[in-house]
């Protein structure tokens, strides 16, 4: 893993944003795996003003996001797909079929998943996979457990995880979904290059262990490892258990 360190959460989104609008100047059909939650929001504020400032074209630019809660999608209230209308979809300009989510309102949440793997791989795979760090270890809803699941699947969520999401849904843990749909950790390993991300000093304990701990899905975010081309972006919080 390659370890960057920032001395604020604005200058890490701000390297890795001017990374990402390089990235799609020098490959404009550029394949995006892409990340909700708090740690993003710095990111995508950074990534939309360049984007305008520069005149940066995303007509050809492929996203794929992480995951998305059970029952929701479209522009309901809680859903990552209003999250990312909000904070990035609505201020590039994006062809609507180029925008990969999944639908928590499917009728079939199986067959969602499997419709979902099935267009990341029409689309030749991910060029670079952003994602974020929960304080438990995972990455998407892929939580710790005895086994993980390879593709995109239908996870449940442990409490620590809703209780974290409760900031979306007014505060009330109650109102956060107890399920959501996520890519699996092989579908996460496959993309071609990995940024992760982490702020604040909650994330240390997880941070320290992806990278100096053993490999177990004890700790998702630790498969990482196994990666060839991984880039760990951290501020002084997040830093705080390393050497």
């Amino acid at each position: 893993m390659n370890i960057e360190r920032f001395d604020n959460e604005d200058a890490l989104a701000s390297t890795l944003a001017a990374r990402l609008i390089e990235a799609i100047s020098l490959k404009p059909r550029l394949v995006l795996g892409l990340p909700t939650g708090r740690t993003p929001v710095a990111l995508y504020r950074e990534v939309r003003s360049r984007s305008q400032r520069g005149h940066v074209d995303w007509s050809q630019v492929r996203t794929f996001n992480l995951d998305e809660f059970a029952g929701l999608g479209g522009g309901d209230a809680g859903s990552y797909r209003a999250y990312m209308q909000a904070e990035l979809f609505d201020h590039v300009r994006m062809e609507p079929l180029n925008v990969g989510m999944l639908d928590g309102r499917a009728a079939d949440l199986a067959a969602e998943c499997a419709r979902y793997e099935r267009a990341i791989d029409q689309a030749g795979g991910i060029d670079i996979q952003v994602l974020g760090i929960g304080a438990n270890g995972h990455i998407g809803f892929n939580e710790p457990a005895d086994a993980l699941e390879a593709e995109t699947h239908v996870a449940a969520l442990q409490a620590a995880t809703r209780a974290a999401n409760a900031g979306w849904f007014g505060g009330d843990v109650a109102r956060v979904p107890t399920h959501a749909l996520s890519m699996g950790m092989a579908t996460i390993l496959h993309a071609r290059e990995i940024v992760l991300m982490a702020t604040g000093e909650e994330k240390a304990a997880a941070v320290a262990g992806m990278i100096d701990g053993p490999i177990t899905t004890r700790l998702p975010a630790s498969l990482l490892q196994v990666h060839s081309r991984v880039t760990v972006m951290l501020d002084r919080g997040a830093a705080l258990r390393l050497a």
